[in-house]
């Protein structure tokens, strides 16, 4: 009898999605280079954009940590209109039911993803910032198990986590070998360079791959 789990509940750490996955992370930077090579360039405009969107964030943050919702609303939402994710041929879909199976173990997995964006190809993972380091580890395993729903397993699938503070870029692929791999962690607090410049960037390049 298939056993129904909540993603939630026992995808806790990356050895974890591993075991439970038959997933491993691919070290060869050749494998994820979609987040480093053939970037496309940003606008003036969208420079100028980006700037007050950290400003804003900036100083809205300063009193504290905030809320998913206020994220979602200083920043998150604005990057996926600058990156075109909410306009055709994409189509966004929020709090979204993810179900797959594992049959060699004889498992379901079950949850709800933040922001599902186009042929199930591309996640959105947004965790609480006053969570902190803690849950943007547990969200990592968190975001490849819904990853791992996609219906097109011989296609790559791609994922964002943020909390707000920082961003972190996922890719994995499931057959004929489960593999995964990480970008670098970005910051909005980086300086001189505004990094949410390499965000939008990544996530328009992964826009035109799984279009």
């Amino acid at each position: 009898m298939t056993k129904t789990l909540t993603i939630t509940e026992v995808v806790t750490s990356l050895n974890e999605a591993e075991s439970r996955f038959n997933i491993r992370r691919n070290d060869n930077l050749d494998f994820f280079s979609e987040w480093q090579d053939n970037l496309p360039e940003l606008t003036q405009s969208e420079r100028e954009t980006l700037d007050r969107i950290k400003t804003s964030y900036l100083y809205n943050s300063a009193d504290g940590s905030m809320t998913e919702a206020t994220v979602n609303l200083l920043l998150v939402s604005p990057l996926l209109y600058l990156a075109g994710f909410c306009d055709p041929p994409y189509k966004l879909k929020g709090e979204k039911s993810v179900e797959f199976t594992v049959e060699e173990r004889d498992e379901t997995y079950r949850g709800r993803i933040d922001a599902l964006v186009l042929k199930n190809q591309f996640w959105l993972t947004l965790i609480e910032s006053k969570q902190t380091k803690f849950s943007f580890s547990v969200a990592i395993p968190q975001a490849l198990a819904y990853m791992m729903a996609n219906p097109h397993p011989t296609q790559p699938s791609f994922g964002l986590i943020t909390n707000g503070d920082n961003f972190l870029f996922l890719k994995l692929i499931q057959e004929p070998v489960g593999y995964y791999d990480l970008s670098t962690d970005f910051s909005i607090f980086a300086r001189p360079h505004n990094e949410l410049y390499n965000v939008l960037q990544i996530m328009k390049r992964i826009g035109t791959l799984i279009t």
